[in-house]
């Protein structure tokens, strides 16, 4: 397999996951399924930059990873869903293992490009639930100084969508100093944080992924018949 370049990383001491030490011999082997999302339509993202930085480690890492372009997405409920672009954000979210999400901070908070992708996710499609159980790392960009306000909200949804959100976290605050004139980002410690990220996610991703089934089993929902749960989880609210 090949990767793309990743200059700024001291060969030596970036490691290989161990995935022995993660999983067990009857536990799924095949590369971790990692979808990106970032939330910028502008020409020059710098939450698209740092996600296209995040998904070459990741890919480092040996995960597949394919990114979600929310350019053409519509508002939720100014479509239906049967929406080109909204089936191909819920299959990509069906078929993932653990996400990235990336958001720009507007107004002190996320943007409203990053919620409308989360908000086209549903908590279940039929019998499946997109999300729950799966790992999630939150990232943002700024044009200040660091903030943490977006990934405090993307935390925050990650756990209403049911998620095993990571504990370590990327801000990279006056994003356009970071990045250079080709979109890669400089070395800093900033960028060091951002490798901690994706080694985290992808070393959870492999202990959760196969166990995540039992880890999200719950008594509550045992009692219910499955015609209950989803009328329950499917019901309307406003």
């Amino acid at each position: 397999m090949s990767f793309e370049p990743l200059p700024n990383i001291d060969p030596d001491h970036l490691h290989a996951i161990d995935i022995d030490a993660l999983v067990g011999p009857d536990q799924p082997r095949h590369p971790p399924r990692i979808l990106v999302l970032y939330g910028s339509l502008r020409e020059r993202s710098y939450s698209r930059l740092l996600s296209e930085e995040a998904a070459r480690l990741l890919r480092w890492f040996g995960c597949e990873v394919r990114t979600f372009n929310p350019s053409g997405l519509p508002l939720p409920d100014d479509a239906d869903a049967e929406h080109p672009k909204v089936q191909e954000l819920r299959d990509l979210a069906k078929w993932s293992e653990g996400m990235v999400w990336v958001s720009p901070e507007r107004h002190g908070a996320m943007t409203g490009i990053m919620k409308t992708q989360i908000d086209w996710i549903p908590l279940a499609l039929g019998g499946v639930r997109p999300t729950q159980g799966k790992t999630l790392a939150v990232m943002e960009v700024s044009g200040g100084s660091q903030s943490f306000n977006a990934v405090n909200q993307l935390r925050i949804l990650g756990r209403w969508m049911r998620m095993l959100t990571i504990p370590n976290q990327s801000s990279v605050p006056k994003a356009f100093n970071e990045f250079d004139e080709t979109g890669r980002m400089h070395l800093s410690p900033l960028y060091y944080r951002v490798v901690d990220v994706c080694e985290e996610l992808v070393k959870f991703t492999w202990m959760t992924r196969g166990r995540s089934a039992y880890l999200t089993d719950r008594y509550s929902e045992r009692v219910e018949s499955a015609e209950e749960l989803s009328r329950r989880v499917n019901q309307a609210t406003h």
